[in-house]
């Protein structure tokens, strides 16, 4: 019974998050320094969530997976040269599981 009440608290706390955001007063979205918050923070979040993935085992612990980096390589390679996002993501599976094939990570 308490995992039914863990999930509808989540999701009366996500429903008033969302409303939240929207009864905000639009002359507070409008100022620069929410503004600058909601341009960075998501940038922020998404490079904590790779660098996590990258050197987590799966547990508790910090690992230095070499297939995994040279995955991440390959993404932020194709990242400075402008590739779509689905090539981005291609290249650094690809080179991910070449690598893990070949017996190396």
């Amino acid at each position: 019974m308490t995992l039914w009440i863990a999930i509808a608290v989540t999701a009366v706390g996500c429903y008033a998050l969302k409303f939240a955001g929207l009864a905000a007063p639009r002359r507070l979205l409008d100022h620069p320094a929410v503004r600058r918050f909601a341009m960075t923070v998501p940038v922020a979040l998404l490079a904590a969530l790779v660098a996590v993935q990258t050197f987590s085992d799966g547990g508790a612990a910090l690992t230095a997976d070499t297939a995994r980096l040279a995955g991440v390589a390959a993404a932020a390679a194709a990242l400075l040269l402008r590739a779509p996002f689905l090539v981005v993501v291609a290249a650094a599976a690809g080179t991910t599981a070449a690598l893990r094939a070949l017996g190396i990570g």
